[in-house]
């Protein structure tokens, strides 16, 4: 049994004040919930404010980006054990924007991501096909490609999060289509059976990320390989998002 997943990525917003702010809102929302976990990863800056403010809730905490070395002359980067010391459970790794606006390759997402699970972080792998490579009928090799790279040299016990967040849909205010999300998904566990066998493809959850809003939430989450969202803008608004981690 999945259970299922909310994430919010805050990107590079919020100043201290206004993540205690949102964060307060986040931990009211999730009062009470039994059946689905739900995770936050503000800017760096904000770890330690909303680590403070999500203490005893059911809030998980997460990091925007990771490192693979515990220390060294990485000028810029954050290192596992720091996150662990803040209070992260999670670290997103290669999302699209690390990809296309910091030239991220699947090889240095692959390090990101052994890097946080050897100090006992649990990664969050983004994939995804821009508008072009959707347009040419590569989704599924695009897919194929970044998660066989993202996970290599992984196992089966290895404990990890994918979320599916096509470019094309992120911070567009377009969605893919219910029916798109659940192909990709589909496909995605099917490779992950092919990779570490049936029984850890069924319990590894896989997130849809790409303007996940209160009026499509419910559809999306309707999907049966769709285990949770991984959202942007609408988890800065405290209603909003308290609506999608509420979805039906």
């Amino acid at each position: 049994m999945r259970i299922p997943l909310i994430a919010g990525n805050w990107k590079m917003h919020t100043i201290r004040s206004e993540a205690e702010t949102l964060a307060r809102a986040v931990v009211q929302a999730c009062e009470g919930l039994q059946d689905r976990e739900v995770m936050i990863a503000p800017p760096f800056t904000a770890l330690a404010t909303v680590a403070a403010t999500v203490a005893g809730a059911k809030v998980a905490l997460g990091a925007q980006n990771v490192a693979w070395e515990a220390k060294g002359a990485f000028t810029g980067e954050i290192a596992p054990p720091m996150l662990l010391d803040i209070g992260c459970r999670y670290a997103i790794v290669g999302h699209s924007e690390r990809r296309q606006i910091f030239g991220e390759t699947d090889a240095l997402i692959n390090r990101r991501l052994t890097g946080a699970l050897a100090h006992g972080l649990t990664p969050v792998l983004c994939v995804g096909e821009t508008l072009d490579e959707r347009e040419a009928g590569q989704t599924l090799a695009v897919l194929e490609r970044q998660v066989r790279a993202g996970l290599a040299g992984t196992t089966a016990e290895n404990p990890v999060v994918i979320a599916y967040e096509p470019v094309w849909a992120i911070g567009t205010g377009k969605t893919a289509t219910s029916a798109q999300a659940q192909e990709a998904h589909a496909f995605i566990r099917n490779l992950l059976a092919e990779l570490h066998g049936q029984e850890s493809a069924d319990r590894t959850r896989i997130l849809y990320g790409g303007s996940v809003k209160p009026s499509n939430v419910d559809e999306l989450m309707a999907q049966p390989d769709i285990d949770g969202a991984l959202v942007g803008g609408a988890a800065l608004d405290g209603e909003s998002f308290a609506r999608i981690i509420h979805f039906q």
